[in-house]
């Protein structure tokens, strides 16, 4: 049945025109780096911006700073003086003629050493920039964040159902979910500080493929494989994997460089509560359906598991496609 479910997903991706297109125009690069406090109080920076070959020369863009600032042109680089830090405020970028419909990635390493990494879509034309954090506030948006990302990721969340189903009982699981936290963690960090780089595509496409794995596995109900017998090392191999994808996240997102352990430790306390309520609500649910009568249980969760095992072939053929 799986495999009637993969080449039917292959067939309709195949007729899909233009999936692998992609828009060619490189983005317009902005970056903001700041310097000493001058003597007078005023905040000083220089802003560089690397406009892209596609753009007309009449229609090159210009940076709109806030009220307070001043600048003066050094070549490629632009000097600003402003009366208060970026933080907070806003900055536009303008077009003299027309807005080409390219991405803006904006790069700023502020006065506070908080660096940032924000990429406005076709279309956007301003930037608020973050307001400087303290160390409890990293520690709380950090956390959120961790949180969010768990909870709307739903390649890691439908790995955690399969693990569940593996695992069978509580002891199990809780070895199993240990591997896998472990695991992702020490991905995590090492990607984040730079040790180790993978290119994401290819991830992104394993993680999808782990879940294909893990719902084959079920749905073959062969005991005797290493899935089965040995839940807790499938969910420390592919949860390596996991955490280079939660590191891409983390590393869009942007980290805070003089709060950086905080924000890294914080980010993944915050997945680990939520893949901790998520598994207990998944445990809870079932818990609950065992007990009402005539419900069909063993049913549903076979419905669940192929469709788990469905979207995530689209997943990898999507995936790889983009390659």
């Amino acid at each position: 049945m799986l495999k009637i479910v993969c080449k039917s997903l292959l067939a309709i991706l195949l007729l899909i025109p233009g999936l692998s297109q992609a828009h060619d125009a490189r983005p317009l690069y902005l970056q903001i780096n700041a310097l000493a406090t001058a003597s007078s109080g005023a905040y000083q920076y220089t802003v560089k911006m690397q406009v892209p070959p596609s753009v007309e020369a009449n229609n090159r863009p210009y940076l709109t700073l806030p009220d307070n600032c001043t600048h003066e042109s050094m070549g490629m680089v632009v000097r600003v003086e402003c009366g208060q830090a970026l933080s907070g405020q806003t900055l536009r970028i303008d077009w003299p003629k027309y807005n080409p419909s390219i991405t803006t990635l904006i790069s700023a390493e502020l006065g506070s050493k908080e660096r940032y990494q924000q990429l406005l879509r076709p279309g956007e034309s301003s930037w608020q920039v973050p307001a400087e954090r303290d160390s409890l506030s990293v520690v709380t948006d950090y956390s959120i964040l961790g949180v969010e990302h768990i909870l709307i990721g739903w390649d890691h969340l439908l790995f955690l159902l399969c693990l569940i189903w593996i695992a069978g009982t509580f002891k199990r699981l809780l070895i199993t979910i240990s591997g896998f936290t472990v695991a992702h963690s020490l991905t995590l960090v090492l990607t984040t500080l730079g040790y180790i780089r993978l290119p994401i595509a290819p991830v992104e496409a394993v993680i999808a493929l782990s879940i294909l794995f893990l719902a084959t596995e079920i749905i073959r109900n062969r005991r005797d494989t290493l899935a089965w017998r040995f839940p807790v090392a499938v969910s420390t191999l592919f949860g390596l994997i996991h955490g280079f994808g939660f590191a891409s996240v983390l590393q869009d997102i942007g980290l805070p460089q003089g709060d950086l352990g905080i924000a890294l430790l914080f980010f993944n306390v915050g997945v680990e509560i939520g893949q901790v309520l998520f598994v207990g609500a998944v445990v809870a649910i079932f818990t609950v359906l065992k007990r009402v009568e005539k419900f069909p249980l063993a049913q549903a969760q076979t419905m669940m598991v192929y469709g788990a095992g469905s979207l995530a072939a689209f997943w990898t053929l999507e995936r790889v496609s983009g390659f």
